[in-house]
Order: C-alpha cells, then structure tokens, then sequence
C-alpha cells in the first residue's frame, strides 16, 4: 500500500493532502494514501520512517525544507540550486533523494503568464527575500530575466521598498510577490510599492493563493496589468513531485 505524504510543523490547511488524495481517486490508485505528518522537530524524521516502511514520496514545507539535509543520501542539482528541498523521493535501493519543484512550478507558471517570445530588455523586481524567493531567483536566472530582490531589510545587492521609485518600476515591468502579505485572513495587506507607477505593460505574479484575487494583484488590474495568483504554481510543482515519485 504505497504511502505519501506532507513533512512539516503545523499542516491544518495542507494544499497537498487534497490535490494528491483527488489525484489517487481520478487515476482510480485506491491502494494509494496522502499522509499528513506534523513533527515537533526535524529529530523525529528517523522514527517517523521506521514507523511508516510503505512511504514512497514526501513533501516538505515549512520548517524543514532545509533542515532535512542531514537526513537524506543525496540531494539533486534541482534542489542544490535553490537551497531548499521540497520533495522526497524514495529510491527502490532505500536512499532518499531530495528535490526542489518550487522553482519548476514558478518557472512554467510565469511562462504561461508573460508573452512568447518575452519582451526585450524584461526585468523583474522579487518582492521578498525568504526562502520562497530563493525558488523564483532561480528560475528568472534559468529564464534569463535580469531582477532585484526588495526586502525590508535586505543583504548584499538588494533594494529596500523605501527605494522603489516610479521610475524604478518603469524599468522592471515583472513584480513577484514572494512574501505572505495579503494571505488570508490578512487579505488587506500588500508589499508597498508605488502602485499609481503600474501600467499595462506590468506583469504581477503573486506566490500568495488564498484569496484567489490579493490586494497586490487588485491593485494591478485597476492599473490594467496581466495577474496571477499562486495556484497554478502550487499545482505544477505537486505535478512534478509526482513525476519524481512514479518515474
């Protein structure tokens, strides 16, 4: 009876537990199950694998994407490029596999989202500096669009919000929402740009899905911007975890 699953501390609203148990029902897998496992400390996972010997695939999510390291035989390219894993793969000879498919599923995400070819001369401002935005910095270098991470208190080359000027967001018409202010409950909340600077030819990605429409995406359609929320990302990512379980 193979056996799936969600590592992390607190999952009483778990994205992965549905879309997975959904998944297993329309591809009629009735053997199949989705597991959430909330462990007080990454120390549990040994007893956790020894308790569940059916387990052939783990997400991972906050606050173990990078504590889990030590506890895994080999991490790959996908996974050492952003710093984080997110998948587990469960190889037939017992060694455990990490990957990272936040990245793929932003990747493809913002491709479905900006033109084709893109626009010359693309630039993206990375609103966050987290370890959300660690998979999106990963991704715009695959895509080739130059970026500045914003953060309240940045580190090395990044800029803060108060340096966001009109201008600085004519030059970069990509905005990523990389950090969790508009999540419900707290559906009010926006990073703070100067949003009369937005036109037409901005392009808003929000990492945030609950609520559906966020004030930062709101406030770029009232300025006529192509938006998109995070769900797409979280289903193409859940996507590729399953790839990396049943290839």
């Amino acid at each position: 009876m193979p056996e799936f699953g969600l590592l992390g501390r607190t999952l009483n609203y778990s994205f992965s537990q549905t879309y997975f148990s959904q998944k297993f029902h329309n591809l009629g897998l009735s053997d199949h199950h989705y597991t959430l496992f909330e462990l007080a400390s990454i120390n549990e996972l040994p007893a956790l694998l020894a308790a569940h010997p059916q387990l052939r695939g783990l997400n991972v999510t906050i606050p173990y994407k990078e504590q889990i390291w030590p506890f895994l035989n080999e991490v790959a390219p996908s996974a050492a490029r952003v710093g984080a894993v997110n998948v587990v793969e469960f190889r037939e000879d017992g060694r455990l596999v990490g990957h990272n498919t936040d990245y793929i599923g932003f990747r493809d995400s913002l491709r479905a989202l900006l033109p084709n070819p893109l626009p010359v001369g693309l630039r993206a401002l990375v609103l966050g500096s987290g370890g959300a935005s660690k998979a999106v910095e990963v991704a715009l270098r695959e895509l080739g669009i130059g970026f500045w991470t914003v953060s309240r208190n940045p580190l090395g080359a990044g800029l803060t919000y108060d340096e966001l000027s009109p201008r600085l967001l004519h030059d970069h018409r990509l905005l990523i929402n990389a950090t969790p202010l508009g999540t419900f409950p707290n559906v009010a909340d926006c990073p703070p740009l100067p949003y009369h600077a937005l036109t037409p030819q901005h392009y808003l990605h929000d990492l945030v899905y609950n609520p559906a429409e966020t004030e930062f995406m709101r406030r770029g359609l009232a300025a006529g911007a192509q938006v998109k929320n995070g769900f797409d990302m979280l289903c193409r990512q859940a996507e590729a975890a399953w790839d990396i379980w049943h290839k």
